[in-house]
């Protein structure tokens, strides 16, 4: 890709461009193009207001639009597949390709948006998001686990990775011997790296945190010895053999921060402060400089949603217990 891309686009060899979607800040929220002899493919989307930079980047690299046939979000959280139907109406070739749970919320995306409301608010949903696009149901289809299709010359595989959430897949690229991973293999971000590479950190958004089952699926990611992992949150991570073993021991501390932090009034509070104490602690160990101020202020947003994730995780474990 010997061509001059925007500002928010890096070409990472094989075929692959990162791009900042500029949801919530710089160095937050990624989608990637893959591009193998003249055909293309979005692996998660961003936002509604991401789409002039997916589009940009195909006009950078002189792809018509008629060029991509796939449009494949992780799984149908906003932040990943929020754009995707406005995405679709672009490309007139493109199918859709999502976890099957998550088909029917990208087709009629009502119940999707009214959930994301619950969350985040009115305010927050028109900054953030917008109105979303409904993809046309001919046009989009579900995978199964192991199901393989071809971009150009080469091939990809889904692998379904629940954890995070039920209605995750990753996408497999023997390739670059990459896994495009969503929010399965966690968050990495920039800010954060230090000698030591890159902190790992898990995201629990809610509403389906499973921390044994996320464990699980990041072992399966593990087992096929990738060489990096995609990012959406955010970039390329590679040293595997370090960051696999610290995100699984990540998983474990989250889950372990759920089960001792009593319910009750005043709970989310309470995990709030103990997710801000972890990863400051952590953050330090790790070698990061930052001001206090500054590791909390990147983290806000993180810290509030997984607070929350972790909440509903523990009711449900609670509920099952009864």
């Amino acid at each position: 890709m010997g061509a001059a891309l925007p500002g928010f686009a890096q070409a990472l060899g094989d075929g692959i461009v990162a791009i900042d979607t500029g949801f919530h800040r710089p160095g937050f929220d990624a989608a990637y193009l893959i591009v193998d002899d003249g055909r293309a493919a979005f692996f998660d989307t961003g936002t509604n207001f991401a789409l002039p930079r997916l589009l940009a980047t195909l006009d950078a690299l002189g792809l018509p639009r008629s060029a991509v046939d796939w449009v494949i979000p992780s799984h149908v959280h906003l932040d990943h597949a929020g754009g995707a139907g406005a995405l679709m109406r672009e490309l007139p070739a493109a199918r859709l390709l999502v976890h099957p749970r998550g088909l029917k919320h990208l087709v009629d995306p009502g119940a999707l948006y009214d959930g994301a409301l619950a969350v985040y608010g009115a305010e927050a949903m028109a900054r953030d998001y917008g109105r979303l696009v409904p993809v046309d149901a001919a046009r989009a289809a579900a995978t199964e686990d192991g199901q393989t299709i071809r971009l150009g010359q080469r091939t990809l595989e889904f692998a379904h990775t629940p954890g995070h959430a039920r209605h995750h897949h990753c996408l497999w690229d023997a390739r670059s011997r990459s896994w495009f991973t969503g929010d399965t293999f966690g968050l990495s971000y920039r800010e954060f790296d230090t000698a030591r590479g890159a902190w790992m950190m898990v995201s629990s958004t809610p509403v389906q945190f499973d921390p044994p089952a996320l464990a699980a699926s990041v072992r399966r990611l593990l087992a096929q010895q990738p060489r990096w992992v995609q990012l959406t949150h955010f970039g390329r991570i590679g040293d595997l053999e370090r960051t696999g073993p610290a995100l699984l021991a990540a998983i474990d501390a989250m889950a372990e921060i759920g089960r001792s932090t009593a319910g009750g009034d005043g709970r989310h509070e309470r995990l709030r402060d103990a997710l801000r104490a972890w990863y400051l602690r952590g953050a330090r160990a790790h070698g990061c400089t930052l001001p206090e101020a500054a590791v909390v202020d990147l983290l806000t947003l993180d810290i509030e949603l997984n607070a929350q994730g972790i909440g509903i995780w523990r009711d449900r474990v609670e509920r099952a217990a009864r």
